[in-house]
C-alpha cells in the first residue's frame, strides 16, 4: 500500500515502519528538555536517521499524565521553526503530533507529510479539513479524559473510533489515508494497558492500518519495575508483539535498537 504524503511516499505493508519521536518540549515525560532548541532537535533528527528511522514525529506539547496544555501560541514557536530547519537540512518524511487545527494547517504549509492526532480529530474537529485539504496521512488515537469504562474496553474503543472515522469522511479524508493508534498509556490504567496489548488483534479487525507507541511508557515500568530509563527491553517485546499482529508502524524513541529487532521480526513474520 503506497501512500502519497504532501511530496513523499509512505509504502505499507512491505516492512515495519520506524517512527523516531522528535519532542520539543521541555516536559515529556521521557526526554522532556533534550531536544528543545532547533540545534539540538537538528541533531538528534539527523541521528534517527542514520540510524535507519521512516519517520520523524516532532511533538510540541507533552501528552504526559498530568501535564500543563501549552497555548497554540506556543506549539507553533516550538513545532514551525523546527520543522522548516529539518526540511531544509535534511531529505526526511516528517510526521508532526498535534491536535491543534492551525498548528497541523501551518505544518503541512511548511512542509509536513503527516499527522498524527492524539484525540482522534476529536479535540478540534476543524483538524480533519487541513488533512483532508493536504491529502496526507492521519493517525487517529484513542484517548480519553480517565480511565473510567462502563463496557467492554476494546468496544469502548471501537466506538471513540467510530466518532473519529465520521469526522474523518464527512471532512473529506480518505479512508486509505487513515491510521488507528489504540493509544496504549492514554485514558488507561497499566492493567488495562495490558488488555488492550493483548488484544491488538481486535484492532486489527477494524481493517486499517495500524500505528503502536508503546516506547517507554509506564505499563512496562509498571511490569519491570523500571524507570523510563531502562525500559528499551520492554519496549522491544512489546513491538515484537505489535508486528505479530499486524501493526505497520512503530513509534519509539530508541530508533536504531527497534530497526535492528524489526529486521529480524519482519524476516520471520512477513516470510
Amino acid at each position: 500500500m503506497l501512500l502519497e504524503c504532501n511530496g513523499k511516499n509512505l509504502e505499507l505493508g512491505k516492512k515495519t515502519i520506524v517512527m523516531g519521536i522528535l519532542n520539543v518540549t521541555p516536559d515529556s515525560f521521557s526526554d522532556g528538555g533534550e531536544y528543545n532548541t532547533i540545534e539540538s532537535a537538528e541533531e538528534q533528527c539527523g541521528l534517527m536517521l542514520s540510524e535507519g528511522a521512516d519517520i520523524i514525529d516532532i511533538g510540541g506539547e507533552s501528552t504526559r499524565p498530568g501535564s500543563k496544555p501549552v497555548t497554540e501560541a506556543e506549539e507553533i514557536d516550538r513545532v514551525i521553526p523546527v520543522l522548516k530547519r529539518l526540511k531544509n537540512s535534511y531529505d526526511v518524511f516528517i510526521s508532526v503530533d498535534t491536535s491543534k487545527a492551525h498548528v497541523a494547517k501551518l505544518a503541512l504549509e511548511n512542509g509536513a507529510n503527516m499527522i498524527n492526532d492524539v484525540w482522534g480529530l476529536q479535540k478540534e474537529p476543524e483538524i480533519a479539513k487541513h488533512i483532508a485539504e493536504y491529502n496526507v496521512p492521519v493517525v487517529m488515537m484513542h484517548n480519553q479524559e480517565n480511565n473510567k469504562y462502563e463496557e467492554d474496553i476494546i468496544e469502548s474503543m471501537k466506538i471513540f473510533f467510530e466518532k473519529s472515522l465520521d469526522i474523518a469522511y464527512k471532512a473529506g479524508i480518505k479512508k486509505e489515508n487513515i491510521i488507528l493508534d489504540p493509544g496504549i498509556g492514554f485514558g488507561k490504567d497499566p492493567e488495562q494497558n495490558i488488555e488492550v496489548m493483548a488484544r491488538l488483534d481486535e484492532i486489527k479487525a477494524l481493517g486499517f492500518p495500524l500505528l503502536l507507541g508503546t516506547s517507554r511508557k509506564s505499563m512496562i515500568g509498571y511490569i519491570l519495575d523500571l524507570p523510563s530509563d531502562e525500559r528499551l527491553e520492554g519496549t522491544i517485546a512489546t513491538n515484537v508483539i505489535g508486528v505479530m499482529n499486524g501493526y505497520d508502524i512503530i513509534r519509539v524513541h530508541d530508533v536504531k535498537e527497534h530497526v535492528r529487532a524489526m529486521k529480524v521480526t519482519d524476516r520471520i513474520v512477513r516470510w
